[in-house]
């Protein structure tokens, strides 16, 4: 097991394991998770949500982003300054498209989130910019014990 001092279980998902959670997952969730897919802009049910709580990995259900550090970015995509943990995010360098940015992913079961930007606002000057596709709301985080 390797928890994180959030305490959250991060050990890695098996690949059996990843596609049993799949299952649950709309065609549109299964291209973005788990073939790095992206949403068009301004079309993501999570884009203007604006209730209290926590934004979980659709795929894992691990908290990645608190309310709290949403804000609108403008781009079309849910924005945030910081994650909820940052042990609960994976960055990995995406050369894809013609350019160099850094793609986030769940750090329990590399669930593709989005990518990452230094045109944020403070305190970080981050912008995480999600995909509403890969997200899970929730009114509280969930149980450390039972995620």
């Amino acid at each position: 097991m390797t928890v994180s001092s959030s305490p959250y279980d991060l050990t890695p998902l098996s690949n059996a394991q990843i596609e049993k959670l799949a299952q649950k997952l709309t065609p549109e969730e299964r291209e973005v998770i788990l073939f790095q897919g992206t949403e068009r802009p301004f079309c993501g049910g999570l884009l203007n949500h604006k209730h209290a709580g926590v934004y979980v990995c659709r795929l894992c259900d691990l908290p990645l982003f608190d309310s709290v550090t949403k804000f609108e970015s403008g781009t079309g995509w849910p924005s945030f300054y910081q994650p909820y943990h940052p042990d609960h995010i994976k960055e990995i360098m995406d050369d894809s498209h013609g350019m160099v940015r850094t793609e986030i992913r769940c750090a329990r079961c590399g669930g593709h989130l989005g990518h990452v930007f230094e045109d944020g606002p403070r305190p970080t000057g981050l912008r995480y910019c999600l995909n509403s596709a890969s997200l899970d709301f929730r009114t509280a985080p969930p149980d450390p014990k039972s995620a």
